[in-house]
């Protein structure tokens, strides 16, 4: 039986941790050992905008002696995971490049929708547990230093994602000069987090029922629900109130000594626990879930998954696109033409895809692109393009790299808009020439797509695409007036025949 053994590291706000994982088919994931050193990162990153190299240098003491564990367990694959007190420094990428000269390994620094995505997989690795979960309303609430991350899920589907900067090490930096002027802090906490958590509940949940609540972050999630042991803890409403009444009585001594800390990590503690019983209070949620889990289960997860180790037993592309069809219903977007937009982009995209060398994920940035492609016409009929590509770039999908969300938003903007060549695209947009090509690729075939429904009427009741030579030939099946798509279809054919080198023919079929 072939084994992996694989490291995941994790480098948070106040600590950095690794875990050591062995990887089966047969037996999918399996943890060796976890390591924890205390490292606040987050303390710079939130005050001074940067990484002290006195921070740095502890961090590369820290990682060169998890080099040592991996090469006692045998390592054979690893993947250093940064977050947001990486992502927001300044001079994360001379940090970055400082930890591989010093140490060997490299960092990627996670976009907020990577690493709230790898969370969730963290959670899905629970296989069966998860699902059944998730079939009633549930909200997944990640804490971290930095930011919170709330996504909704209702009949199995991901609703919305959304992260409020409002981390626990963030509050504390937020709050330190003045909760000595009282002597209720944890009151001075939830006024700071109630405007975010009611422009949330007014935004995204309207009548939507939250049954289930689904608690999930670092290493302090697990710590103050005494959740080290049991890696599955399950808690209704009012177990969850009663431990909440017994941490705001205890004094911040009582708290230090009874879970094991720092009376200067407590600070940390109490926001956290705040925000669990706001939104356990103001979503009416019956049912809680520890799952006990850490990003580094999501990285040893999203590893295995992508070189066939293990079976994912959720569909996570499908939650990506329930996001971004959401997405499009919450801007109005016409739906039975951008269904038949996805239906079309999506045979012309398998006719040609191998000889353009496209993957399976590049189908799916354009079927999110087919869901986003008129999203702006909610802002401005005149200005669609770049207000269609503002609304993305500034949407986060959990799922989709900062990379991705960048391709789609071209993509988008590019089916309107005159599409201008590399230099101008890539200086303005940080696009190489590999993602320039993709984007040409997509916004090829979208544009040639949207032709067909041109009048927005559905009068195409049927499509077939071949290629026949250097030809590809659609053909439709209509009983209607298709002058309106001829003319559009005319008009997008030399812009394709250049990208693929293939000439579209429109071809006709009465249904009748």
């Amino acid at each position: 039986m072939a084994v992996t053994v694989f490291a995941a590291i994790d480098i948070g706000s106040y600590n950095v941790s690794i875990e050591v994982f062995e990887l089966t088919k047969k037996s999918g994931l399996r943890s060796l050992t976890r390591v924890r050193k205390a490292l606040e990162l987050g303390k710079d990153t939130f005050s001074l905008k940067k990484i002290s190299m006195e921070r740095l240098e502890e961090l590369t003491d820290i990682l060169n002696d998890y080099k040592r564990i991996m090469k006692e367990f045998g390592v054979t694959a690893y993947r250093a995971c940064a977050k947001s007190a990486f992502r927001e420094a300044k001079n994360r990428y001379l940090a970055v490049d400082h930890i591989r000269r010093a140490t060997g390994i490299t960092i990627d620094v996670l976009s907020n929708s990577e690493q709230r995505f790898l969370g969730y997989k963290s959670i899905a690795s629970r296989g069966e547990e998860f699902q059944k979960f998730i079939e009633k309303g549930t909200a997944i609430v990640d804490v971290g230093g930095g930011s919170i991350q709330i996504s909704l899920f209702d009949n199995d589907s991901l609703v919305t994602t959304q992260n409020l900067v409002l981390g626990s090490l963030r509050v504390r930096q937020r709050l330190s000069s003045f909760e000595r002027e009282t002597t209720h802090y944890d009151v001075l906490v939830e006024q700071l987090f109630r405007k975010e958590i009611s422009s949330f509940k007014r935004m995204y949940l309207k009548n939507r029922s939250i049954v289930n609540i689904i608690l999930v972050g670092d290493y302090f999630t697990n710590l103050i629900f005494q959740n080290k042991s049991d890696l599955n803890k399950l808690e209704t409403r009012e177990e969850f109130m009663k431990w909440y009444d017994h941490f705001m009585k205890s004094s911040p001594a009582d708290l230090a000594e009874e879970l094991g800390i720092s009376s200067d990590m407590v600070s940390v503690l109490i926001p956290m626990a705040v925000l669990y019983r706001k939104l356990i209070e103001e979503l009416h949620v019956e049912m809680i879930w520890l799952p006990g889990i850490q990003l580094t289960d999501g990285v040893a997860y999203d590893y295995g998954e992508k070189n066939g180790i293990i079976r994912a037993s959720h569909d996570f592309e499908k939650d990506i696109v329930m996001s971004a069809k959401n997405m499009a219903s919450r801007y109005s977007s016409n739906k039975a033409h951008t269904e038949m937009l996805v239906m079309a982009a999506g045979k012309i995209f398998d006719v040609v895809k191998k000889s353009a060398e496209l993957s399976p994920r590049d189908r799916l940035l354009l079927e999110v692109a087919c869901y986003l492609h008129d999203c702006g016409k909610y802002i401005s009929l005149v200005n669609v393009a770049d207000c269609s590509y503002n609304i993305i770039m500034s949407t986060e999908i959990i799922g989709l790299s900062d990379r991705e969300r960048r391709i789609i938003a071209n993509v988008v903007k590019y089916n309107t808009a005159e599409l201008t060549y590399y230099r101008d695209v890539a200086e303005s947009d940080l696009l190489d020439t590999d993602d320039y090509m993709l984007v040409c690729q997509l916004v090829a075939i979208m544009r040639l797509a949207n032709c067909l429904d041109q009048s927005y009427m559905q009068k195409m009741k049927s499509l077939s695409v071949v290629k026949k030579e250097k030809e590809l030939i659609l053909t439709v099946g209509s009983d209607d007036d298709y002058t309106l798509e001829r003319g559009i279809f005319r008009e997008n054919v030399d812009f394709f025949e250049e990208i693929f080198d293939l000439r579209p023919i429109l071809k006709m079929k009465k249904k009748r």
